[in-house]
């Protein structure tokens, strides 16, 4: 019973004392202690276990009992203090409550009484005040109408001395008082409900209208629209007429201007009338001669009379621009048959010059719209035409030029650019097909100059290299870019991209691809035991050492082609307008000469492939079974070994601007031969013990020599690439392997199969069957093996093929030489 009680005063208590984990958190932050008892998961039985961990351990319980008791003790001591220390906290805690509240009312009666002050002492400080505003008051009113009236008698007598000046003529001292006038004017704006007020400001414009009047009046007098020019200097009266004219309406400042100008040029209208024989083309050169004469004129005798700040020297050679190319333009509508492409070119060239001269003598602030905006020129490789700095272009003129010198800043845009010349773009059709006429006859000349000259010859410095007519064409093409980005920037340059289009196909076509020599499948009809001397092996060479020359220089070429393409049309697309940037794309031909490096790159595989051939036929007809003993390597890998000495040189040096192609060609070869090398060992049956030992050191000595296949007979050693190792060092493994699997014995066929599939790791039945036609084994020992063939090999995961085939992505050679054969006939079927 006792100990039922003492459970349920345990389980009370701990329901009393549960705090929530935030009371808990905040005494353990106020009160911080270590000791196991003050935890909110204190575990009694884990604490005295803690205390006695041990049976031995229980000898001094008593000891902890009593210092247990002693810790109760002290906290009911200190629970007792603290619970008598609150008995009088209520009674102070209201007492001090009552204090608050008293001194709270008596600080809002101290504000209260506060407050009441300070508004008797503002109302006081107002009354004092009130006084002293009036006058302040008093003072503004009557400056400004003292102001006003001061500015009521400058306009009185500024209008009154205005209308008698005005009679008079005196512009220089009118010119002065109007400006004067008009600014007392506006400070009557807000009092012009008063008549008389109101009245002055009509006098003021009445003024101003009989001044514009007047003065359009007399420069009709000194200029008159129909007969000679005035002759003498400018008049005084008439430059200080402008100078009224600056202040008055600005549409009589540009009617005095429209007048002179019109005046001036009126000249140039008669002498150059359309049916002139001096308005045509060829006599351009008279047309801006006439206009500096006239420039010079004005200079002399009216300079002094108009403006600085009027730009009439500058308006005079922009409106005469305009109608020069009114005037060319109705000509060549009505002439356009006779416009001939050096005509057009001449006209041009001296428009853009007088252009180009009005651009270094005016600033083109009449212009109301500057043309020509800045391109960004990039720094590009200096060989190729494209990549050098264009007539015109100030930084970079020569070619040895030090980079590291600052480049001199670029001349600004020609805001006349394009002010007489526009009239021309209509017509740069002929220009066009004149371009298209002229590189249809250039590449004319390239087929007649190969065919005459013959192909590089090797061991000459055009051996290998890049074709001549490649640089010429892109010359030519630079220097009608150049010449038609000067004539017009929009349509025209469009329209010279698709005559750049059509003949650098026609380059690709006639001059590399249609030069490429033609592969044949003749195989020779050489006998086995020819191809076995070392002294005939060059006969299996199907091209030429000139040949292969050919064939590296037309891919040098096609590889020149394609970088400079790129770069016309990059400057292409910075020459033309904006907007017609899109319509720049010269990706197709771009396509066009990655095909002619393809089908040069494949005809170089081919040729040493197919010299190759022989030989690996003759390796598949030896009598393998019959190998007495093992010696050095096989007459057949000699001449396969002398057939890639003779050719891989001679490609390697005529590609060695091109290295990255040469790479190509060497994987390209690997990738063609090891398949078809494992496949001609799949035909080499039966093989002997000693016959499989004597092809595997046929095989080892071909990997050797294709590993170092890219630096074959070359002085300078390089390290083949990480790729190219990889493909042959993978390959030739297989057929290593292939060889490992026949020379290992049949018996017991469990051993020989998992070996098989260890070392191969081709689940390929065919494969299998191969290798034991290789073993010689007979038909029924293969039905056996075949069947255990199949129940060793792995289980293919779930979803996959039930086939019986391991999933390995290395395809076997057969699948191989299927592909090479199907990419043989058809790229003999395009050549």
């Amino acid at each position: 019973m006792m100990e039922e009680e003492e459970f349920e005063f345990a389980e009370d208590l701990e329901a009393i004392l549960h705090l929530t984990p935030e009371v808990q958190l905040a005494i353990e932050q106020v009160f911080p202690s270590q000791d196991p008892l003050d935890r909110a998961d204190f575990n009694a039985v884990e604490y005295i276990n803690t205390l006695f961990p041990t049976e031995q351990s229980l000898a001094n319980i008593d000891d902890v009992v009593n210092k247990i008791r002693l810790k109760i003790r002290r906290l009911d001591d200190n629970i007792r203090t603290v619970v008598r220390g609150q008995t009088n906290v209520g009674q102070d805690g209201r007492q001090a409550l009552e204090e608050a509240q008293i001194a709270i009312q008596q600080l809002f009666g101290k504000i209260k009484d506060i407050k009441d002050k300070a508004e008797k002492s503002e109302q006081m400080v107002k009354e004092i005040t009130r006084d002293i505003k009036q006058l302040d008051h008093a003072k503004r009113h009557l400056t400004t109408s003292i102001t006003t009236l001061n500015h009521l008698h400058m306009l009185a007598g500024g209008v009154d001395s205005l209308e008698a000046m005005t009679r008079k003529r005196q512009y220089g001292e009118v010119a002065n008082l109007l400006q004067g006038v008009v600014n007392v004017l506006e400070h009557f704006h807000k009092y012009m409900g008063i008549p008389q007020i109101r009245q002055l400001s009509e006098r003021v414009k009445a003024a101003q209208s009989e001044l514009g009047t007047q003065i359009l009046a007399d420069f009709e007098e000194a200029f008159p629209s129909q007969g000679s020019k005035r002759p003498g200097g400018p008049s005084n009266v008439l430059r200080d007429a402008c100078l009224v004219a600056n202040v008055l309406d600005p549409r009589i400042k540009q009617e005095i201007i429209k007048k002179f100008i019109r005046q001036h040029l009126s000249e140039y209208l008669v002498l150059f009338q359309e049916n002139q024989d001096v308005a045509w083309l060829d006599k351009i050169d008279r047309r801006y001669a006439w206009i500096k004469r006239q420039l010079l004129d004005y200079e002399e005798k009216y300079g002094r009379m108009f403006p600085e700040e009027w730009c009439m020297t500058e308006r005079i050679a922009v409106e005469f621009c305009h109608i020069t190319r009114a005037e060319l333009a109705k000509v060549m509508r009505t002439r356009a048959k006779e416009i001939e492409v050096k005509l057009l070119l001449f006209a041009i060239q001296r428009t853009t010059n007088f252009e180009g001269l009005l651009a270094k003598r005016f600033t083109g602030c009449t212009l109301t719209d500057v043309p020509g905006q800045k391109r960004p020129d990039s720094p590009l490789d200096p060989t190729n035409p494209f990549l050098e700095d264009e007539p015109g272009e100030e930084a970079g003129t020569e070619k040895d030029e030090d980079l590291t010198k600052p480049k001199k800043p670029k001349a600004p845009d020609n805001p006349f650019h394009g002010i007489v010349s526009k009239c021309f773009e209509p017509h740069l059709y002929v220009y066009i097909e004149s371009q298209d006429k002229n590189l249809g006859e250039l590449i004319d000349r390239f087929v007649a100059d190969f065919r005459a000259q013959g192909p590089p010859k090797a061991g000459t410095e055009e051996g290998g290299a890049v074709l001549p007519s490649c640089a010429d064409l892109f010359v030519y093409y630079k220097k009608c870019m150049v010449q038609c980005s000067q004539l017009s920037t929009g349509e025209p340059m469009i329209a010279l991209t698709t005559i750049f289009q059509k003949f650098l196909r026609e380059y690709a076509w006639k001059i590399l691809s249609g030069n490429l020599p033609k592969s044949s499948t003749n195989s020779g009809g050489l006998t086995i035991s020819s191809l076995l001397k070392e002294k005939e092996v060059s006969e299996a060479a199907k091209f030429t050492v000139d040949e292969l020359c050919l064939i590296c220089s037309i891919l040098s070429t096609a590889e020149y082609c394609l970088a400079t393409t790129q770069q016309l049309e990059e400057k292409l697309k910075e020459k033309v307008d904006k907007v017609l940037v899109e319509r720049i794309n010269l990706t197709g031909e771009m396509d066009t000469f990655s095909t002619v490096i393809s089908n040069s790159i494949q005809l170089l595989v081919q040729d040493l492939d197919a010299a190759c051939d022989p030989a690996l036929t003759a390796m598949s007809k030896m009598p393998w079974q019959s190998v007495e003993h093992v010696g050095d390597q096989s007459p057949y890998v000699t001449s396969i070994i002398m057939h890639i000495k003779q050719n891989v040189p001679i490609i390697r040096d005529n590609l060695a601007s091109t290295r990255k192609y040469f790479t190509q060609f060497c994987i390209k070869f690997t990738n063609s031969f090891i398949p078809k090398f494992i496949n001609h060992l799949f035909r080499c049956k039966p093989i002997s013990m000693v016959g499989a030992e004597q092809l595997l050191l046929d095989t080892h000595s071909l990997k050797t020599v294709l590993l170092d296949l890219p630096s074959i007979g070359s002085q300078v050693l390089r390290k083949a690439p990480a790729s190219y190792t990889k493909i042959v060092v993978k390959g030739m493994t297989r057929a290593e392997m292939i060889l490992k699997v026949v020379m290992a014995p049949h018996e017991p066929p469990v051993v020989f199969v998992d070996n098989y599939i260890k070392l191969l790791a081709d689940g390929n039945p065919e494969t299998f069957q191969k290798i034991l036609d290789m073993k010689g084994l007979k038909r029924s020992e293969q039905s056996s093996m075949l069947e255990l063939f199949r129940q060793r090999l792995p289980t293919p995961p779930s979803g996959a093929d039930g086939g019986p085939s391991l999933s390995f992505s290395t395809p076997t050679p057969e699948q191989e030489s299927s592909r090479i054969r199907k990419l043989e006939k058809l790229i003999k079927k395009r050549l």
